[in-house]
């Protein structure tokens, strides 16, 4: 019994643990319901694990589960950002454990009623258990925002700190607020619109919608609900990297005030697109270009710390070694260089094709069908919730202790296989430019078959790590044990002065 208890305290008490949980519900639902996939109903596995687990597919209802899913999978992402944030940043100890208990019953709780009732038949029951976990997901964020107050007397910078300031207010923390505290308004702007739902308003995918030249207010507000939601937690990913890299010096303070400044813009630009459309986007725009200089800042400072941290292993400063030298030094730890490399790579598979078909939307994009213009934008949306989803596991690989050959080579295959994949995906999505209709065919071919190689290989590398943490719960003196004893978070090169 007390081993079962000590177990359940690292899993629903610690930072790791609490991870570990959602990471491995969150590849449980991606496996289950991955089955009604395409490639699954191609190979005929689809029907089989319909019948199977007896779920319930009505096609005019298909919109609705898509949206379900996508909001279970995205609750519990967010939880694991509120984790990494709760481990990362000073707060009580009564602060911490209120607001992890809080959003881990409510993501669990609308994962599990929300998918019963979106697959399993409409016993509203469910529905409203869905509703009361997205509730304490929401309220937990307030207690975050509340701990996050960056102007405490506790919270305060000595006059000599590296790290960015303000006089001494945490210029860091007050972008950690502000991202946590538009999340919260951005989530009431989705509320808002989901709440006419069968009132008059009938449930859409944004991507249904791009060639209607009217969009009704509250079309709108679903549309910027989900675009200004998935840029938050790409921003909230950014912040907690930088902690993890123990981010400082002039460049932090330059980082932190561009963060602050585009997370304001980009917000308030998708709250007025229901009343200002037409300059919405022109603001979004701007707002975009200070959080991605702040990461390319970000990816600066961690590549130069790799490399003092990979030549000091060597017994080299930079001023002895040669540029090869400080090549393999920069690539020698996958983990925080792909964590970086991935915000540089996103700007290639999707900022750079956003903006291009933006610019050529009439002269070009327009004119393809209307099925390519969707596939486009439906591939663009989820590369960058894909990119977002690598950084997070290669983080969470550095927490679990993943040293060696083990750590090299799953860091390498998850950043290498992930890109192919994102690089096919942005090839097909994009196929109208390079080949017509009728010659498709070969191109459609391979980069589907490189896009799922390429995930296939990042979820087996999930799985293996799922199966080692597994495997260590059962060992009386594993890991787990040490990290419940030693709860908190290290930063990546602590030995090395940055």
């Amino acid at each position: 019994m007390e081993a079962l208890k000590q177990r359940y305290t690292y899993l629903f008490h610690s930072t790791k643990g609490l991870v570990l949980v959602a990471i491995a519900l969150i590849a449980l639902e991606t496996v289950f319901f991955g089955m009604l996939s395409g490639p699954m109903a191609e190979l005929g596995v689809r029907d089989v694990w319909v019948r199977i687990t007896g779920m319930q597919l009505h096609p005019l209802e298909r919109e609705a589960r898509i949206i379900m899913l996508y909001h279970t999978i995205a609750m519990a992402v967010v939880a694991i950002e509120v984790y990494f944030i709760t481990g990362l940043l000073k707060m009580s100890d009564r602060q911490r454990a209120n607001i992890n208990a809080t959003i881990t019953v409510g993501y669990i709780t609308a994962m599990i009623f929300g998918m019963w009732f979106a697959y399993f038949g409409r016993n509203f029951i469910m529905h409203g258990l869905f509703i009361f976990g997205q509730s304490l997901v929401f309220f937990a964020g307030v207690m975050l925002a509340v701990a996050l107050w960056p102007w405490k007397p506790e919270y305060r910078l000595p006059e000599d700190s590296p790290y960015a300031k303000l006089g001494t207010l945490d210029l860091e923390r007050l972008a950690f607020w502000v991202m946590a505290v538009a999340t919260l308004g951005s989530a009431i702007y989705g509320a808002a619109a989901g709440a006419n739902f069968g009132n008059g308003f009938e449930l859409f995918l944004a991507e249904d919608t791009i060639r209607e030249v009217e969009k009704t207010k509250l079309e709108l507000a679903v549309i910027g609900h989900l675009h200004i939601m998935l840029t938050l937690i790409a921003v909230a990913i950014m912040l907690i990297v930088g902690r993890w890299v123990d981010f400082k010096g002039r460049l932090h303070t330059i980082y932190a005030w561009l963060t602050i400044i585009g997370t304001l813009i980009i917000t308030a630009g998708v709250w007025i697109i229901v009343v200002y459309r037409a300059i919405a986007h022109i603001i979004i725009n701007v707002g975009s270009l200070p959080v991605l200089l702040a990461a390319f800042l970000l990816t600066y400072f961690t590549w130069r710390k790799l490399v003092r941290v990979g030549l000091a292993k060597r017994g080299l400063t930079p001023d002895q070694a040669s540029f090869g030298q400080k090549l393999r030094a920069m690539l020698h730890d996958p983990l925080p260089w792909g964590a970086t490399w991935q915000m540089i790579y996103m700007n290639a598979v999707v900022t750079a094709i956003g903006i291009f078909l933006a610019v050529r939307l009439d002269e070009e994009v327009r004119k393809w069908p209307w099925r390519e213009e969707r596939v486009t934008l439906t591939g663009h949306w989820h590369i960058l919730a894909g990119i977002i989803a690598t950084i997070i596991l290669l983080y969470y690989a550095d927490l679990a202790g993943l040293k060696g050959r083990a750590r090299r080579w799953f860091g390498w295959t998850v950043i290498i296989a992930s890109d192919i994949a994102f690089a096919a995906v942005s090839l097909f999505a994009t196929k109208r430019l390079y080949v017509s209709e009728s010659q498709q065919q070969p191109l459609v071919n391979w980069t589907m078959w490189l896009t799922d190689a390429g995930l296939f290989l990042v979820l087996l590398m999930l799985g293996l790590l799922m199966v080692w943490r597994l495997v260590d719960l059962f060992k009386g003196e594993g890991r787990w044990k040490h990290e419940l004893e030693h709860p908190e978070l290290d930063v990546f090169g602590k030995e090395v002065e940055a």
